[in-house]
């Protein structure tokens, strides 16, 4: 097998309690080609105890798995073939409880994404894919920031010295037949409602026209959910579609962007998995990613829109109950690796 590529994807290992470090092992099982295209970022014997709760029932495709660690990205070379090479990012006094919820958990997950982030914004890796973190592990940690998007735009913003509010991202989740990018993120749906104003969305558009065409795509078909049932059915059932969005879409379409909308929400992802759309702008975090979740949990990926650099997820959590067991599946972390390499000429 050839050595690893100079320049590498970094996946993070997510939470220590949760599958994280199992999928990312068991991906390398089914897949031994991504050993020449990953490093993880993570603790070295939380991975080592990964490796053992997915060696048996045939779960490997390609016998004996070894870990290497590398102090930094520069000693790839150095890691011999077959091997998972895996950065210690983090500090972690000792082995976290399965399917538990701790402080401890939350600060190893922040300190791995944050150590993957930065080998991408210094340019020693070509994009980082992230395993599943558990929110309340964070929050119990102390990190500042609900999830990976914000924890990320943060890192980007401190990186270029700008503002976070300089460097606005988007969530998009899709899955085979659809893609749905949302205006707001991890906030109450009370939140989440006050954020549907004329910029917010007009910025959620060109933020997903210009995703869309740095992929290859010369004129994206954009639908614009409404807000509301029916898409507001005139101001009958809320203001928000004539207030809000319609203006937004029009302000899209002057700068030349295939914007459509307000459309009924509770038939515009049907109708863009039939082909009408290219993507979907969704007004709310469940609005969009129900219908990506309920059409392709096993196969869904997250990408995150407006960063300096290509960052993917698989779209499920930490799945706590599977913790330990080596029974969750990487199908959703190999998509992702994919869209990843993908999108950065792998």
């Amino acid at each position: 097998m050839a050595e690893l590529q100079s320049r590498p994807l970094v996946v993070s290992m997510g939470d220590p309690a949760g599958i994280g470090p199992e999928i990312i092992v068991k991906a390398f099982r089914e897949r031994p080609a991504l050993l020449r295209q990953l490093v993880v970022a993570g603790d070295v014997p939380t991975m080592q105890r990964a490796m053992r709760v997915t060696a048996g029932g045939g779960a490997s495709a390609m016998g004996s798995l070894m870990l290497a660690q590398v102090g930094q990205l520069t000693d790839l070379a150095e890691v011999p073939p077959g091997c998972m090479a895996v950065v210690q990012a983090c500090s972690l006094a000792r082995a976290v409880d399965w399917g538990e919820v701790s402080a401890a958990s939350g600060l190893a997950a922040a300190q791995s994404i944050r150590w993957a982030a930065q080998a991408a914004l210094n340019g020693q890796a070509r994009g980082v894919v992230t395993a599943p973190i558990h929110k309340e592990a964070l929050s119990a940690a102390g990190v500042a920031y609900p999830g990976h998007t914000e924890l990320l735009q943060a890192e980007a913003a401190a990186h270029s010295g700008v503002s976070v509010s300089a460097l606005p991202v988007r969530m998009m989740l899709s899955c085979p037949g659809l893609s749905t990018v949302l205006v707001s993120i991890h906030v109450s749906l009370q939140q989440a409602l006050k954020a549907v104003t004329p910029d917010q969305v007009l910025q959620t558009i060109r933020i997903t026209h210009a995703h869309f065409r740095r992929a290859g795509m010369a004129m994206p078909r954009i639908a614009v959910a409404g807000l509301n049932p029916h898409a507001g059915e005139g101001g009958l059932f809320g203001r928000e579609e004539i207030e809000s969005i319609a203006p937004a879409i029009e302000l899209a379409r002057l700068e030349g962007m295939d914007a459509t909308g307000p459309h009924a929400p509770d038939t515009v992802f049907m109708r863009a998995r039939q082909g009408a759309f290219d993507v979907v702008v969704a007004m709310y975090h469940d609005q969009g990613l129900i219908p990506v979740k309920l059409l392709g949990l096993e196969h869904g990926v997250n990408t995150t829109l407006g960063l300096p650099f290509v960052r993917t997820s698989p779209d499920h959590g930490t799945a706590f109950d599977l913790a330990g067991t080596g029974r969750a599946s990487a199908s959703s972390l190999i998509a992702a690796v994919d869209a990843a390499l993908a999108a950065t000429g792998g």
